[in-house]
């Protein structure tokens, strides 16, 4: 399984019956396609859907059907469409339950970075900063270095998308709480040691005491 399959796999794992849930584009989307049977999610897209299922493949392939990334996706028999004022009013209005995003940057203090990407054209943060704020419960879902570097940091470098959302932390080597007394770490993969994952996290960890060793091909 790769990398980015664990995380997804594990992010599915934190979500719960009847939950209205907000997938972000890349690897937040390949959450949907670990639900377990029995567990009735509604997938929402912030440019207007509920209902959104797993990524379109092949035949499945509606051109009128997208994420808010343009990846062709498809949607149960309950789904619905609407138009952005809609879709802002769930979010804004605090109806949905968690939001899945990746992150260029998260820090100890819960603040994220994740829409401006240095010597790259930016776009604008979208709706990310609508969902931080306006979601329940924020994950970030995201691998945990990038081309070496850390990229969970005692401070974030890049511009904020928002500060003190972000509540829980998950990557291919581990799951990380955001706390008011900072950075817990509840779970690590068997293949890291802790003081190897701490080389590769620079902001400071605090090791549960029930801390958790986890199988990444069982998670």
């Amino acid at each position: 399984m790769n990398p980015k399959e664990i995380i997804a796999k594990r992010v599915a794992m934190e979500l719960k019956d009847n939950q209205l849930v907000n997938l972000g584009i890349g690897l937040p989307t390949l959450t949907a396609n670990y639900i377990e049977e029995g567990i009735n999610v509604t997938f929402q897209s912030e440019n207007g859907m509920v209902g959104m299922d797993k990524v379109a493949d092949g035949d499945q392939i509606d051109p009128y059907i997208t994420n808010a990334g343009g990846q062709y996706v498809t949607i149960n028999e309950n789904g619905a469409f609407f138009d952005t004022s809609m879709s802002f009013g769930l979010i804004r209005g605090g109806h949905v339950d968690v939001t899945v995003l990746g992150a260029l940057e998260v820090d100890q203090h819960g603040n994220i970075a994740n829409w401006i990407v240095p010597g790259k054209m930016v776009p604008g943060m979208g709706g990310a900063m609508d969902l931080v704020v306006g979601a329940k419960k924020v994950i970030v879902a995201m691998l945990h270095t990038a081309k070496g570097n850390p990229k969970i940091l005692k401070e974030c470098t890049l511009p904020l998308t928002a500060k003190g959302v972000v509540d829980m932390i998950i990557t291919e080597y581990a799951v990380i709480n955001v706390t008011k007394e900072g950075l817990v770490l509840t779970e690590i993969s068997e293949d890291i040691t802790i003081d190897k994952l701490k080389e590769m996290t620079e902001a400071d960890l605090i090791i549960s005491e029930n801390l958790v060793y986890t199988n990444a091909q069982l998670v």
